[in-house]
């Protein structure tokens, strides 16, 4: 068992090493548009979680390659990755996305209110699980970004709206490093969450229809493409 005090220190100079990568990367980012800049301060300064520098540049790099016309977002929060889907996509493209949390959906519709030109953006309030369970059609593009603890339960929703070559974007997958520990070095308040994801990690490598990759940048991404499958039904 890891102490907790080596731990923390593993922690610390993890978020060292992660404030030098956000450093870097902006130095070489060609930057965004200035209202997402202004809403990336302003949720920092609220304490409100939005996505990592490299995940931006990581969802920019893939909307541009991949030009998706129907997207899911599963955690809204205040709307910034929201704004930069839309922001990078082009105009017959539709973003649906999820929130359960009053106050972030208040802030929300009035930053889509404001920012979405093209009204590209549809916000469904309620439990992502439940929502899921409902939605119909195909989706070529979902970013799951909603609660750790939850992303295994919504795997089968998500698989069966996945069409064929969709793309499912993970965020968050190392839980602030702790999904890289031993469960027994966390406390036991963590280690709920820590098992959740290491199993549903375990069922993306073993999931026969998605190909996966898992991405060390920010706090740990993973990328899963829907794959065709010689007996599935179109």
């Amino acid at each position: 068992m890891i102490p907790l005090k080596t731990r923390k220190k593993t922690n610390q100079k993890m978020a060292i090493d992660e404030e030098r990568s956000e450093v870097f990367i902006r130095a070489h980012s060609r930057g965004f548009p200035a209202y997402l800049e202004e809403l990336e301060k302003e949720a920092k300064e609220q304490d409100v979680p939005v996505i990592r520098k490299g995940t931006q540049e990581l969802l920019r790099f893939l909307l541009c390659m991949k030009n998706p016309v129907r997207i899911l977002e599963i955690g809204t929060a205040v709307g910034f990755s929201s704004l930069l889907m839309a922001e990078y996509t082009k105009e017959n493209c539709s973003i649906t996305t999820v929130e359960n949390y009053a106050p972030r959906i208040e802030e929300a519709k009035k930053n889509f209110e404001k920012y979405d030109k093209n009204k590209k953006i549809k916000l469904l309030e309620g439990d992502a699980g439940e929502i899921l369970s409902k939605l119909e059609g195909k989706y070529d593009f979902i970013f799951l970004d909603g609660p750790k603890g939850q992303y295994e339960a919504y795997l089968d929703d998500i698989l069966r709206i996945m069409d064929y070559k969709a793309l499912l974007v993970t965020d968050n997958i190392f839980k602030e490093g702790d999904v890289l520990e031993s469960r027994y070095a966390l406390e036991r308040r963590d280690r709920t969450i820590h098992s959740r994801m290491r199993e549903f990690l375990l069922r993306l490598r073993d999931e026969e229809s998605l190909e996966s990759v898992i991405l060390s940048n920010g706090d740990g991404a993973t990328l899963s493409v829907k794959k065709w499958i010689k007996n599935e039904e179109s």
